[in-house]
């Protein structure tokens, strides 16, 4: 059962119809045929109707979906049949055959190409290059043969005019390794003659058409067609298309001079001459012949009769039935040479099969079909007979194979009726009764034998025959003309054939004196294709065989040869006659099915069972019908398993159980399994789908949580080794001069970039401390201020006074009030005891500037509770108490100038101009800020950083990274001192100042 193949478009197996009848047998196929379809089975017989369109069916897609698969897998195609005779040949060693039949025009010569092209696509893998030069040149060889074996008859633009059969063999693997190509019946009158409409082969027309110039001057050729006497008695001469091919050289050469054969005419008078003897010369040229030697064997015959050689002169009748002879025996001689040729090159060659192992055969014949024309002649009648043989192979091995089919397996045969064309083959082939033994027989007779003497013979001995006629046997019948015609009830229908030439064509006599002239040619070619002119004139000869007994004898041989082979079957019908890809003619192609043997064919496959299967192949099918074959069975043997399916299916009364095979009667049982397995396969496909999909997010999430395993051990490695490096660096900073500064960090992971930051702060943070952990607290105080300047007037003022050691209480110092710091010494006690104030911040001389503009010395006493403004004249007695909380801000400028503006709460604001410094070019503004910026802060107690400074640094070197981030967070918690200084610690030149 042809799968994807809906009802829409008929039954893709002419098996499965519900009635075996004409009517729904030409309903199908015209159904078919319409909608695109045009190859249906019967069983393993391919249908195929000539679409007359070129279709997108043959491309390498197609081939593959043909590949390997059954012939029911997939739907009915030429690969399917070409793809089922390969393996029969490949699995079981088998010689196979494909037998292409079908009447002019049908497509048989396309489908043999077709055929070619699968077969040779399926083979060699690997591309070795002598397989592929053969697979070239049995594909190649289609295009020479049809360019010298076609031509345009009435009905077919392409018709195979000579009968074909290929063999093709295969080495132990499979691979084509050569071929051999036999030839039947080439119709050789079509040389001297075609009926009105039709042309001679393709070769001359391609010769005059696609010859360059000096090749047609070579050959004495002119371009205009209509020149020559025998390609234009058709009267057909404009060129449809153009075979491509490769011309051999040889090829042309050897038909070279029948073009100029047909334009010599003998003219009669008393003695027969040649009108044109320059014709003569361009023969002897063509032929490598002497001029004089041409003439003679034109005009004359040699003949001995005892000891003495006599030279007859031709009449003119004579004269021209040796120059016609001639030139289809030298047509029909190069035909040959030609096919030779290929075989030569095609041939397997130094093969021995204890070395290579046994090769096998895939035989492809594709010959004429049956042929019924207004006049029938010596031709039509061996063409028609042939076919009688095929279809009576046909219908024997048809009929064998179920016979054998049914008794290998068991299971009772059925006798069917069909038409036997065997009395048919009879009446053409047996001996002394035959129509071939009465032809050789008048041809043999001595004296004259006329073609009205052979029908009188026939009417003799065949005027009881079922299957013959003539006028004379049938006065009534006014289709047949007396002493002419005769007819025969073929198996494809009627036939009349007129007798005129029948003798002529069998006895096929060439006067042996052309034949001793082409021997003696010096052309080689010529020489070997006449290998009889080396007789003498004296020897005698033996006759040799007539044209109907050695077509006779090569059909025998033919039908031995297909017989010993397994056959596949491929039936070409003719649509219509009009070349129209619409078209269907019913009655045509009626008469085509009826003696194609089409319907006896579907008979004899339905007579007992329509289709079978071999178990595995059935259960692979249709197993998902059933829960005791799905997805796998558990039973003995694959025939148990599908016995269960089919009882479960109900089906078990139409079917039977061969050996290996299960045989199913009714097309309705195999319609209703199609339709329960179409109907499962949905199911089955969205489960499928479902756990493919689950597969596909499976794999994802195992690519991806593998990759994020490695990306994990990559950072971990990157950490790992950045915190190595890390400590091996600054393992020993401790011991360094300057504890580690000019070590060079390395660079860390991108993961590590803010950690990397904090690590540097942690550093530098321990690395202040050491440069702090030994002062007093009265220098860490002065740090703090330090600290605090920079933070607030780094950038704002040039000179900071950061280079100094800040004294704070200036008025204490002998330097700046050599002879008055005794009373301010006093002065300050008693404001310590009066305003209980705990420490001084700052003190200096200053200038104030009052409200008048005058300036006047004065000092600045600033307490941790108040703001002082002094008298130095008076021995420091104190003119203004400001409470440190009512200042709301210092204002500086950022020149050179100490002034300072202090604000307060009432806006009484106060300025002065800080003096008295020692030396004069210091600048104490920086210091002022700086100590009342410490003061306001209120920072926490130092005494708790020298152990937590520690700590962070050993932190920074532990390997657990993640303790690291626990012990920053806690450490930042209580080191806001520590952090404010490490921002100015990688400034070795302020921390040099901090230290002072």
């Amino acid at each position: 059962m042809a799968e994807h193949e809906s009802l829409e478009f008929g039954k893709a197996d002419f098996v499965l119809l519900d009635n075996v009848s004409l009517e729904e047998f030409m309903a199908n196929l015209k159904l078919r045929f319409e909608k695109g379809r045009i190859y249906t089975y019967i069983g393993e017989v391919v249908v195929s109707v000539n679409p007359y369109r070129a279709m997108n069916i043959y491309g390498r897609d197609t081939i593959e979906q043909y590949k390997g698969r059954e012939l029911y897998e997939r739907p009915p195609h030429l690969f399917a049949i070409a793809d089922a005779a390969y393996k029969a040949m490949k699995r079981r060693n088998k010689d196979t055959c494909i037998v292409i039949s079908g009447e002019s025009g049908a497509g048989k010569t396309e489908a043999s190409k077709y055929i070619m092209q699968y077969i040779a696509a399926i083979t060699n893998p690997s591309q070795r290059a002598e397989v592929e030069r053969v697979k070239n040149m049995l594909l190649k060889s289609n295009c020479v043969l049809e360019a010298f074996g076609n031509a345009k008859t009435n009905r077919n633009d392409n018709s195979s005019r000579f009968g074909k059969y290929m063999d093709i063999n295969f080495d132990f693997k499979g691979d084509p390794i050569g071929g051999h190509i036999n030839n039947y019946l080439l119709e050789k009158s079509r040389v001297i003659f075609q009926q009105e409409g039709e042309r001679s082969f393709h070769s001359f027309y391609q010769l005059v058409k696609g010859a360059p110039d000096a090749q047609l001057r070579s050959l004495h050729i002119q371009r205009d067609p209509t020149a020559y006497t025998y390609i234009k008695v058709g009267g057909q001469i404009k060129v449809l298309y153009h075979v491509q091919i490769k011309r051999d050289y040889y090829g042309w050469q050897g038909s070279r001079d029948l073009w100029h054969l047909g334009k010599i005419k003998p003219f009669d008078g008393d003695v027969t001459l040649i009108e044109n003897s320059k014709l003569v010369s361009i023969l002897g040229d063509l032929l490598s012949t002497k001029d004089e030697n041409v003439e003679k064997a034109l005009l004359y015959r040699t003949v001995a009769t005892g000891r003495d050689v006599i030279d007859k002169q031709h009449t003119h009748q004579e004269a021209s039935y040796g120059r016609d002879a001639l030139a289809k025996a030298i047509y029909e001689r190069l035909f040959c040479w030609i096919v030779g040729r290929i075989n030569d090159i095609i041939e397997v060659k130094n093969y021995d099969v204890r070395v290579h192992g046994k090769n096998t055969v895939i035989g492809v014949l594709d010959i004429y079909g049956f042929e019924i024309f207004q006049n029938n002649s010596f031709e039509q009648f061996c063409i028609n007979y042939c076919n009688e043989k095929l279809q009576q192979l046909f219908i024997q091995l048809v009929l064998k194979q179920e016979q054998e089919e049914y008794q290998r397996e068991g299971i009772p045969w059925k006798h069917i009726d069909y038409f036997n064309n065997q009395i048919i083959v009879d009446l053409v082939e047996q001996q002394h009764k035959g129509i071939f033994a009465v032809l050789d027989e008048a041809c043999m007779n001595v004296g004259k034998v006329t073609d009205e003497m052979f029908l009188q013979a026939l009417n003799g001995k065949l005027a009881k025959h079922a299957h013959y006629t003539s006028r004379k046997l049938s006065p009534t019948d006014k289709n047949l003309e007396f002493d002419r015609d005769f007819r025969i009830r073929h198996y494809a229908g009627d036939v009349a054939y007129s007798v005129v030439g029948f003798i002529d064509k069998n006895k096929d006599t060439l006067f042996q004196d052309f034949k001793r002239l082409l021997y003696n040619s010096s052309n080689p070619v010529l020489k070997a294709m006449w290998p009889e002119g080396k007789l003498s004139i004296t020897e005698v000869t033996k006759r040799p065989l007539t044209a109907a007994t050695l077509f006779k004898n090569s059909m025998i041989s033919l039908v031995e040869n297909l017989a010993s082979k397994e056959p596949y079957y491929v039936r070409c019908i003719k649509p219509n006659e009009v070349k129209s890809p619409l078209l269907f003619e019913h009655e045509r192609c009626k008469h085509q099915v009826e003696y194609l043997g089409l319907l006896e064919n579907v008979r004899v496959r339905r007579a007992g069972f329509a289709n079978r299967q071999i178990y595995p192949r059935f259960l692979q099918r249709y197993k998902m019908i059933s829960e005791f074959t799905w997805p796998n069975h558990d039973l003995p043997s694959d025939k148990e398993a599908v016995k269960r399916l089919l009882q479960g299916c109900g089906f078990e009364h139409d079917v039977a159980y061969g050996k290996t095979k299960v045989f199913i009667r009714t097309p309705r049982t195999i319609f209703s399994l199609e339709e329960q397995r179409a109907e499962m396969v949905k199911r089955i496909v969205l489960f499928l789908q479902k756990v493919w999909r689950g597969t596909l997010a499976r794999m994802h999430y195992r690519r991806m949580r593998a990759a994020l395993i490695i990306i994990r051990a990559y950072r971990r490695y990157k950490v790992k080794s950045y915190i190595r490096e890390v400590n091996r660096r600054f393992r020993n900073v401790r011991g360094m001069k300057d504890h580690g500064k000019h070590v060079k960090w390395p660079t860390p992971p991108k993961v590590l970039r803010k950690f990397e930051e904090i690590f540097i702060q942690i550093y530098f943070r321990w690395w202040a401390w050491t440069l702090i952990k030994d002062l007093s607290p009265e220098q860490l105080v002065q740090i703090r201020a330090k600290v605090a300047t920079l933070e607030c007037l780094k950038g704002q003022r040039a000179d900071l006074g950061l280079q100094r050691a800040w004294e704070g209480n200036y008025l204490v110092s002998k330097k700046d009030s050599p002879g008055t710091a005794s009373s301010f010494t006093l002065i300050s006690s008693d404001l310590q005891r009066k305003d209980k104030f705990m420490r001084v911040l700052f003190s200096c001389n200053v200038r104030k500037i009052n409200r008048f503009n005058k300036a006047e010395d004065r000092a600045l006493l600033i307490t941790d509770r108040h703001l002082y403004k002094m008298d130095p004249v008076k021995q420091y007695k104190p003119m203004k108490s400001i409470p440190l909380y009512n200042v709301t801000g210092v204002s500086i400028s950022p020149g050179k100038d100490q002034l300072v503006v202090f604000h307060t709460k009432d806006n009484r604001d106060l300025i002065v101009c800080l003096q008295g410094m020692v030396p004069a070019g210091d600048s104490r503004i920086g210091e002022l800020v700086g100590t009342l910026l410490s003061h306001f802060k209120r920072f926490k107690p130092v005494r708790c950083l020298k152990s937590l400074s520690t700590l962070l640094f050993k932190s920074m070197l532990s390997v657990r990274f993640k303790k690291i981030f626990l012990k920053v967070s806690y450490a930042h918690q209580g080191c806001m001192y520590l952090l404010h200084l490490s921002k100015y610690s990688k400034d070795s030149n302020i921390m040099k100042y901090y230290c002072k």
